[in-house]
């Protein structure tokens, strides 16, 4: 449907002389003209308001962007103005994807309300690139004036008590559900019922809006931080806009929180933005701001509702009932300092986890046909590979066999789940460390000191070592059971002790050549290569007896003839180091109300549990390497014992 702007007039002009439209009291349940609604009262002072908004006005912390379409916020809060009578704006109705109703609606156009429509700016929020930061620079200009919006509202049936709101529009939301538009508030709260009083007062709580839920703090709360005695100081989230407390990466686990990861990690900009205040009365905000009259989208619609366009300020239920919405609040939100977040294995999954999957999501709900064959395309490549391994023909013993790639992973994976006593004894040493390393992280002092830095080293070494242990044990344990021993933990520390000086050796050369390759960073390739020559090292060093260069070249020749099968082995053991721990501390962390603090110790636990089946891995990719070099028949399928190694 088609309709100039200038009919669209006409049809609000007539719309509006039929008289004002009637705003429930959601208290009661009846109607009420916008002059006397239920839920407003009628400020006799609209100074005091600009007053009181003014003296609390928040300070806005922004994620610094230091390059146009680069990592950071590339949006202040704006003054809305702009966007009415904007050609590039398109009003769409609400009947289908593409109902055009008017090019460059103005405010007017708007002020009857308007349920469903959308205003439309150019774009497509499923693929924004850089096309909305350059659209609002368009619009706004590149250096635009930082604008916010205040109210002060009461709500029926709430004696002596007044809400300070604040609004803050930006041209876009970056998040895992983009949209064009964004709407976010806090609201500051006296224990008062109008404005000349809170100006004599002190508040007493302030809420900052989080996604759809907010989080409350105490006007006097360590948590909250106040510029000049009365600024609140907002930390705004780089692309959700989410406001916070404080500098951070935050977890969020539910639709409130927002579900995936805000980041408000510096530096930042300091922003202290022009107040324009609404007026608490109802038919005088219509007047001075037809736009809050608005019962439409701010952003397209379109098929995908997950990404719609946010309704604005009068379409929450904070405009009419600020305190109903304050009731909801909650008391805290899940975060890592800046300092933690790189150390945090389970933070640093969540979010890749969360933020991955988004990107997926949106990119199929762009274009779901090429991820429908790239989907395809990986069914049949696993298909094709299980095929061709023989997993399911896979035996684990004898050890000294001549495997396919698939079946070394499945004779390994077959060894653990016959003996998987044996395989939780070798891995409990490490688990224990894991879990005293997670409780002492945990119960950290707030200063740091020396003896408990050294501590931590202490225990980090201790973890290392335990499974450095882990690995050899397995190895030892392996051939044992390969050869009709059942192995205790007694039996396995017996073994290995006297290999101990061989391995210290072996690591000793293992690090001198490999630790200065890694921090140069260009010649990673070259230690990535030399990792993947050696890494049957200790099993050689345990099974073989040898020692230093000996053993590392000695891991080369083993490796050189089953390089698929080590590539293999090597993509399972760092999958399962590496991304099951993350993977698991994500599913607690989601659908469990544990706290942060235990979810983060389960990466280590688990990398502790599952070390020996990465041994167990590397010691039948050993295996299979001595087989070849024999050039032994592969196995018949029976358990018969293989001569024991050299």
């Amino acid at each position: 449907m088609r309709r100039s702007g200038r009919g669209l007039g006409l049809a609000l002009a007539t719309l509006l002389l039929g008289g004002a439209p009637a705003v429930a009291d959601e208290a009661s349940g009846t109607e009420g003209s916008m002059t006397a609604g239920a839920d407003t009262a009628t400020s006799a002072a609209p100074e005091a308001e600009q007053q009181l908004a003014e003296t609390y006005a928040p300070v806005m912390m922004l994620v610094a962007q230091p390059e146009a379409c680069g990592p950071g916020e590339p949006y202040v809060p704006r003054d809305v103005d702009p966007l009415f009578g904007e050609p590039s704006i398109a009003l769409r109705g609400p009947w289908t994807d593409r109902d055009l109703v008017a090019v460059a609606p103005t405010a007017e156009d708007l002020s009857v309300g308007l349920d469903g429509y959308a205003l439309d700016q150019p774009g497509d929020p499923l693929k924004p690139g850089c096309t909305y930061e350059e659209w609002a620079d368009s619009v706004w200009g590149s250096d635009p004036e930082p604008t916010i919006y205040a109210r002060v509202v009461t709500q029926s049936g709430v004696d002596d008590r007044l809400a300070l709101e604040y609004w803050f529009y930006y041209p876009f939301n970056d998040y895992n559900n983009k949209h064009e538009s964004d709407w976010e508030r806090i609201q500051v709260e006296f224990p008062v019922g109008d404005a000349e009083a809170a100006l004599g007062t002190d508040p007493d709580v302030v809420l900052y809006s989080q996604h759809y839920g907010a989080e409350r703090s105490a006007w006097g709360d360590d948590k909250l931080e106040v510029d000049d005695g009365t600024h609140p100081v907002v930390y705004v989230s780089a692309g959700s806009h989410a406001s916070q407390y404080a500098e951070g990466l935050y977890l969020g686990r539910s639709a409130t929180e927002g579900f995936g990861c805000d980041t408000t990690l510096g530096p930042h900009d300091e922003v202290r933005p022009t107040v324009v205040t609404i007026p608490n009365d109802l038919a005088a905000a219509a007047e001075a701001f037809p736009w809050t009259t608005y019962r439409g989208h701010w952003g397209e619609v379109g098929p995908q509702r997950f990404y719609e366009g946010p309704t604005g300020p009068n379409m929450k239920q904070s405009w009419k009932r600020p305190f109903a919405w304050s009731a909801k609040a909650r008391d805290h939100s899940f975060s890592l300092p800046g300092a933690e977040v790189a150390s945090s294995t389970a933070g640093s999954s969540f979010c890749s986890l969360v933020g991955g999957g988004s990107d997926v999501f949106r990119k199929f709900s762009a274009d779901p046909g090429p991820t429908l064959l790239v989907l395809l395309g990986v069914l049949l490549l696993l298909g094709w590979v299980v095929r061709r391994s023989g997993w399911d023909e896979a035996t684990p013993r004898p050890v000294i066999a001549h495997r396919r790639p698939g079946q070394v992973v499945a004779a390994a994976l077959k060894m653990l789940a016959r003996h998987w006593r044996v395989f939780l004894l070798v891995a409990a040493p490490a688990a224990a460390a894991s879990v005293l390393s997670s409780v002492l992280t945990g119960v950290a002092p707030p200063v740091s000191t020396w003896w408990w830095s050294a501590l931590g080293v202490v225990v980090l070494l201790t973890l290392g070592l335990a499974l450095a242990w882990a690995q050899v044990a397995s190895a030892q344990a392996v051939v044992d059971l390969d050869e009709g021993r059942v192995p205790t933990l007694g039996s396995l520390v017996a073994a290995t002790r006297a290999r101990v000086p061989a391995l210290v050796a072996t690591l000793a050369v293992w690090a001198v050549v490999l630790v200065p390759l890694l921090v140069t960073g260009f010649l990673s390739p070259v230690a990535l290569a030399l990792l993947v020559a050696w890494s049957l090292v200790l099993p050689v060093v345990q099974l073989e007896g040898l020692a230093g260069w000996r053993a590392l070249a000695r891991s080369w020749r083993l490796v050189r003839h089953q390089l698929l099968t080590v590539l293999l082995v090597l993509a399972v053991s760092v999958a399962l180091v590496s991304a099951l721990g993350g993977a698991l501390a994500t599913i607690v962390f989601i659908v469990s109300p544990a706290p942060f603090g235990v979810v983060s110790g389960i990466p280590q636990l688990v990398t502790a549990l599952v070390w020996p089946v990465t041994a167990l891995l590397t010691t039948y990719a050993w295996a299979n390497g001595r087989a070849i070099e024999a050039r032994a028949p592969e196995p018949a399928g029976n358990d018969t014992a293989a001569p024991a190694p050299a």
